[in-house]
């Protein structure tokens, strides 16, 4: 996050006023959760970490690097029987309880705080709120912008499809001041407010804080904005434009592999389809797309290229480490997009694109620039908090006055971790730890071939590799690689019926061979942050089997070959295309 510009603009401002001091940057992130199944009980857990922790500590619930700030009122105030009343008491309920949370900031951030860090360095540190991580709701009502509207820019909700309306950042300056008329009546407050393009809020919690731009602070959220946003219309347009039959058909057709999940049941019938899922579906929505027909005989090629630019702006936005020219990339990506989605007009799925999701990723690459890369504030993360911090904490209770319970519960839980690490810091000789730091990634690529000790067949016959994996022949091509091997480093090659009268006096004492029916390619990590090796594919070759009364067909994938150890270029040339 230290990489972005947002930190060294506001440092170059806070050194004006107070030269020498650190900044820390708070990361705000809430979201309503379910605790129960069936009783529709919810919590509303708040979360707070700081960007001085590397993002590849941050990410992992395990490191414990994000904190339960508080837990929310998730009451619904139906006393009040005027809806608007009610939508805005509870907008104006939030604000006050965050206000009171978070007020230590405003004394903090201004004066600082003296703080040791992680290399037992004591600093003058200013704690600052910079980035606010939630979905879409949470942004409208952290903001008080409309729904439907742009939590971060002034476009109106009629242009949030466009790629080209031009946008700027809502102004702090003009909110603070329609804020300010709170003082002049209600009637005026409310007309200041609607005229600023925000709903009336009562002092909002960031209103007063310093350094702090709101529609600064919001950052884009690839779970929510992508996964389950855009790629979750995406494929409702596709089903409704080529019916759900002939996607489920082609799911089912999908031949095996690594990293790729198999929806025997086809994609169209699932429900409550949770981000994993969406992210499984979109390493093979690609090539079902290829070759479809559409109704009316219109070209496929638009889809294909429109699903093909919102896929890569998915994962180019997912990039752990930016440039400039992977977010030229990323602009182009979304361009890609824009110049071929008028195929769902024409196919009647839609009518317009004015889907604030949408409209957000033109946000990203400003977003990036100022905050760093996605990964730095995801809301994927915070999902994951729940477990340990809301729905763990509600089952330790008796489900009666269950907050107080959870808090306390949570409070001793961290004391027995606490004195757990110590007890192990301890048996270790009590030695100090190294201060970790922080590594640029390596952008070095080696992978490694990886075969399991013992074969999966220790003795298969080759009549059996015949019937049973289809090498039909085997037996030919292992005397012809034998026959070449023997000859060494000859640079004449042998004629074909050389080598087939050369192989035709091969001898095999054995009848019998050991098989594999995988091999795998690993990846190599090179900056020491994961443990063990990343498979990135694998190449499978399994038998016909029955299973009970049902035959299961082969599974032979298809690879590229090298022709030899001087073919590897950067095209195709040299490789030939063949079944393992």
């Amino acid at each position: 996050m230290h990489t972005g510009k947002w930190w060294w603009e506001t440092q170059k401002r806070l050194d004006e006023l107070r030269p020498g001091g650190t900044i820390v940057p708070i990361i705000i992130s809430s979201d309503k959760t379910q605790v129960t199944m069936f009783r529709n009980k919810t919590a509303y857990p708040v979360y707070l970490t700081i960007g001085n922790i590397p993002k590849e500590l941050r990410c992992k619930p395990s490191s414990s690097s994000h904190i339960l700030l508080a837990y929310l009122p998730t009451t619904r105030l139906e006393h009040i029987t005027n809806k608007a009343s009610r939508r805005r008491a509870i907008a104006n309920l939030y604000h006050a309880c965050l206000r009171h949370v978070l007020g230590p900031l405003k004394s903090a951030g201004s004066d600082g705080i003296s703080m040791c860090s992680g290399d037992g360095v004591r600093r003058h540190c200013h704690p600052l709120f910079a980035s606010f991580v939630g979905d879409y709701p949470e942004q409208l009502l952290t903001t008080g912008v409309k729904f439907g509207e742009c939590p971060k820019c002034d476009v109106e909700a009629k242009d949030t499809g466009s790629n080209t309306t031009p946008f700027h950042l809502r102004k702090l300056s003009a909110v603070l001041d329609a804020l300010a008329a709170f003082d002049d009546g209600n009637l005026a407050f409310v007309r200041a407010c609607a005229a600023a393009g925000i709903k009336p809020i009562i002092h909002p919690f960031w209103e007063d804080l310093p350094f702090t731009n709101i529609f600064r602070t919001i950052t884009p959220d690839v779970l929510h904005q992508l996964y389950q946003g855009l790629i979750k219309h995406l494929l409702g347009w596709w089903s409704a434009a080529c019916g759900a039959a002939e996607i489920d058909a082609r799911c089912r057709r999908l031949p095996p592999n690594h990293h790729v999940r198999l929806f025997t049941k086809g994609i169209t019938c699932l429900s409550c389809v949770s981000g994993t899922e969406h992210a499984q579906i979109c390493r093979f929505i690609l090539g079902i797309i290829i070759d479809i027909r559409l109704p009316n005989n219109l070209n496929a090629g638009r889809l294909l290229r429109a699903v093909q630019g919102l896929l890569d702006f998915l994962y180019l936005a997912q990039y752990p480490c930016h440039s400039s020219e992977t977010l030229h990339s990323l602009d182009e990506a979304l361009d890609l997009f824009h110049a071929n989605k008028d195929i769902f007009i024409q196919l009647g799925i839609r009518n317009n694109f004015n889907l604030p999701k949408l409209h957000a990723t033109r946000h990203y690459h400003l977003m990036i620039m100022l905050f760093g890369t996605t990964d730095n504030y995801n809301t994927e993360y915070t999902e994951r908090l729940h477990i340990d911090l809301a729905k763990d904490a509600y089952r330790a209770t008796n489900h009666q006055d269950e907050f107080l319970q959870m808090t306390r519960w949570l409070e001793r839980k961290e004391k027995v971790l606490r004195h757990q690490k110590y007890v192990s810091w301890c048996l270790a000789g009590g030695h100090q730890f190294e201060p970790y730091r922080s590594r640029p990634l390596d952008m070095t690529f080696r992978c490694e071939q990886v075969m399991t000790k013992h074969p999966t067949a220790k003795a298969v016959s080759i009549q059996k590799l015949v019937e049973d994996y289809s090498a039909t022949h085997s037996r030919e091509a292992l005397a012809r690689y034998i026959v070449c091997k023997s000859r060494g480093d000859h640079t004449v090659p042998l004629r074909d019926r050389e080598l087939d009268h050369l192989a035709g006096d091969i001898h095999f004492p054995f009848h019998h061979l050991p098989i594999f029916h995988k091999i795998k390619w690993c990846s190599i990590d090179t900056d020491g942050l994961t443990k063990g090796h990343v498979t990135l594919d694998s190449v499978h070759a399994k038998p016909q089997q029955k299973l009970g009364s049902r035959l299961i067909h082969r599974c032979s994938d298809t690879v590229f070959i090298s022709l030899g150890e001087d073919s590897v270029t950067n095209d195709l040339k040299g490789f030939s295309v063949g079944q393992v």
